[in-house]
């Protein structure tokens, strides 16, 4: 007779095939579906080209960028203009319609000056908006009425500021800009910054424009250009008119630019890779292995050299101007397609060179670093962060071979050894005294030790 008691295993597989059943019901009736309407708003995304960061971007045209936030976390303020707004990145700012009012002044100035008129200037630089608008990593939502008055207020305001101080046209009896002597040094600064840029050839259409009216005639507007910022830079003349027929992305790129001289060859500094273990150890550790560093001649604070276990480098002059040079050139290596990167190889250098206020110290006594900035420490922590967050091959760099030979001047085991000995005894007076006398005293330990135990090997007679 057969039993009609249920199987416990035989019940309990078929409550987990009726729970799974249940389970793939449930979830076959609650699947998510995406309406037709949230479909077509995905097809619109798809379809709509980035704004916040164009496709222009990656062409080798665009050459204003917006800093990546990573460098804005740590040199913010190099990167803000702080009182005038030039180009559409900051247009509209409540704290820079200060300086958007003399704008307009210095229009009319021009215009009553050369007796041209607005629509003149208008009709000369509408046909680049199209490529002015290429040059910007950001999608310009300005319509392009807004954005040709944008280009030229900004353009006539930098040209007849650069004319002014020049001396080629005077200045109003009555001109803050010139009488309050807060206003021109931002200027200076806020001229050269990444964000604040309009395409060089904007500027130079407005200046072929309006020259001739006065004797500006006499200058092109790179060497226009570069003679305003020798305001704080100070170069020999004969330097400037190097580069008298440059022309740049902007004026960000001028300044860049004629920072870099053939005698850096970069052609030839490229083939040469660099030691792969490290760059470059701090000034106390070159110093320890005999390394010791002189201020070079150069017409550029770029042009490093390493011959003979000194490093030369040209006096760069520390200011709030400089800081601000260096950290927007270095952004703008790091964002522009293809660029050569002389101010990120210089960037890493010397960040690899300072590692405390010590080190600071050493470069500003030995005429390497003319400091207007603050304190060594502060030089010191301007420095680091400059190196942070970039992007840097070391195998491909004007200062490659430089890295390579100082690194094996380093890995030289006799030099090391002499130089720790000078390093650790003979690096002071005091020091050098304190051995001197520990070597007479042991020299006459050594004699007094010797009479003492002379008469007992060799008795007297």
């Amino acid at each position: 007779m057969e039993s009609n008691t249920p199987d416990p295993n035989q019940t309990q597989t078929q409550t987990q095939t009726q729970t799974q059943s249940s389970d793939h019901d449930h979830h076959a009736i609650n699947m998510v579906t995406i309406d037709d309407t949230h479909l077509a708003a995905i097809h619109q995304k798809i379809n709509t080209p980035p704004k916040i960061l164009s496709k222009a971007a990656g062409r080798a045209t665009c050459s204003i960028f917006k800093v990546p936030k990573s460098f804005n976390d740590v040199n913010g303020k190099l990167y803000q203009p702080q009182i005038i707004s030039i180009g559409p990145f900051h247009h509209g700012l409540p704290h820079v319609q200060m300086m958007e009012e003399h704008k307009y002044c210095y229009l009319g100035n021009l215009l009553a000056r050369t007796n041209l008129s607005l629509s003149e200037l208008f009709s000369a630089v509408a046909p680049l908006v199209g490529a002015a608008r290429e040059c910007y990593s950001e999608s310009i939502e300005l319509d392009d009425q807004v954005f040709l008055e944008m280009l030229v207020v900004d353009g006539c305001f930098i040209i007849e500021m650069f004319r002014k101080a020049a001396k080629l046209v005077g200045f109003e009896s009555d001109d803050p800009i010139a009488s309050m002597s807060w206003i021109f040094p931002a200027l200076l600064r806020d001229l050269h910054r990444l964000e604040n840029q309009i395409p060089f050839s904007v500027l130079q259409c407005l200046y072929d424009l309006t020259c001739g009216k006065d004797s500006s005639g006499s200058f092109t507007l790179a060497t226009l250009s570069l003679e305003f910022f020798n305001f704080t830079i100070q170069r020999p003349n004969d330097i400037i008119w190097k580069y008298k027929d440059l022309q740049p992305k902007h004026l960000l790129d001028l300044l860049r630019s004629s920072f870099i001289i053939p005698e850096l060859d970069p052609e030839n500094s490229s083939k040469e890779k660099a030691a792969p273990q490290h760059v470059i150890h701090s000034v106390s550790k070159l110093r320890q292995a005999g390394i010791h560093l002189r201020p070079g001649k150069s017409e550029t604070f770029l042009g490093i050299k390493f011959k003979r276990g000194v490093i030369e480098m040209p006096k760069v002059t520390m200011d709030d101007f400089m800081s601000s040079l260096l950290a927007n050139c270095v952004t703008y290596e790091q964002c522009h397609n293809g660029h050569s990167t002389y101010f990120t190889t210089y960037a890493t250098f010397v960040d690899c060179l300072v590692n405390s206020a010590k080190d600071v110290e050493y470069l500003c006594d030995k005429n390497i670093i003319e400091n207007y900035f603050g304190t060594e420490a502060e030089i010191a922590t301007f420095i680091n962060n400059l190196g942070k967050e970039v992007a840097f091959d070391i195998d491909h760099c004007y200062l490659a071979k430089l890295f390579n030979d100082v690194n094996a001047y380093h890995r030289s085991t006799w030099h090391v050894y002499l130089a720790t000995l000078k390093y650790t005894y003979f690096s002071t007076p005091w020091s050098f005294i304190s051995v001197v006398a520990a070597s007479v005293l042991l020299v006459l330990t050594v004699l007094q030790t010797y009479y003492t135990v002379l008469p007992y090997y060799k008795p007297s007679d």
